[in-house]
């Protein structure tokens, strides 16, 4: 059945409406929109990620470095005064160390090895501090490279 549109005077289907002009322009701006609103939020995303990923692995590797260093050079200096034998011809017994001493070295030791495996710049610190430890846990405090690392030891710690 054909009707007739009264304004016009030209068929027109009821069931068909023509598409205007406007109503297209609307449909395609709309997905451009939420697209370009979508990447612009993914790309905020991953540009503050990346920024806060940076700040955070700047600060944090090289100050822990530091402050396992700053430690180990208070528990070497905590050890306490170490005997020193290496002049003796025949050293004497020396006494040995108290638990807590022992303890204290091994902590330096293992304070300066972390923070030589951060950051290298630690890493003569903890050569000579391993060497003051092997002289410390055996007990030998006629080794006069022992004597020498605990030396140097001493030096390093004072100049961080």
């Amino acid at each position: 059945m054909r009707t007739v549109d009264p304004g016009t005077g030209t068929d027109a289907d009821p069931d068909f409406d023509e598409p205007s002009a406007e109503s297209e322009e609307v449909k395609a701006a709309a997905p451009q929109s939420r697209r370009l609103l979508v990447l612009c939020a993914v790309a905020g995303f991953v540009l503050g990620g990346g920024v806060l990923g940076l700040l955070w692995g700047l600060s944090g590797v090289h100050a822990g470095a530091l402050d396992d260093a700053l430690a180990a050079c208070q528990a070497l200096d905590r050890v306490g005064d170490l005997p020193d034998t290496s002049r003796d011809a025949q050293p004497s017994l020396t006494p040995g160390l108290t638990p807590e001493r022992l303890h204290r070295m091994t902590a330096a030791r293992e304070l300066s090895a972390a923070a030589a495996q951060v950051n290298a710049t630690y890493q003569p610190l903890a050569d000579h501090i391993d060497g003051v430890s092997r002289m410390v846990l055996s007990l030998h405090f006629n080794d006069i490279a022992g004597q020498r690392h605990l030396v140097q030891a001493q030096e390093i710690c004072g100049r961080i």
